[in-house]
């Protein structure tokens, strides 16, 4: 049985930082974050991936290079994925893939970011 969410996204003003706002149905209100660089990297990471299917771990492990000294936090990339998965850069494809939405992916990924920054938390509260 799936958890049903309510989440939001913000972009912290003062850090650049993206964050993932959840209430789940059932338990505490709790926040993520994803600092702008591990967020270009992953989705510069999807972005190698072309049109094959990926995994959250496929991404993570790209992102930080194979090395995993590099690799950047769980959090930050599930944050990452989830807003890109909101906004459908990146769509479901099987189990627990996705694939790309478009063959530009990064670039679709950072309007959606400077999207969101420049929308701002107020205008997102009043939706």
């Amino acid at each position: 049985m799936s958890q049903q969410l309510n989440e939001t996204f913000v972009v912290d003003a003062a850090s650049g930082a993206l964050l993932r706002q959840v209430v789940p149905k059932r338990g505490k209100p709790y926040e993520h974050m994803c600092s702008k660089q591990v967020y270009d990297d992953v989705a510069y990471a999807i972005e190698q991936m072309g049109n094959a299917a990926f995994t959250m771990e496929d991404i993570r492990t790209k992102a930080g290079g194979g090395d995993e000294s590099c690799m950047p936090p769980w959090s930050q990339v599930a944050t990452a994925i989830a807003f890109l998965k909101e906004r459908s850069c990146i769509v479901p494809a099987r189990e627990r893939k996705h694939v790309a939405a478009s063959d530009f992916v990064y670039e679709d990924a950072l309007i959606e970011y400077h999207a969101l920054r420049e929308k701002g938390p107020e205008a997102a509260a009043t939706e």
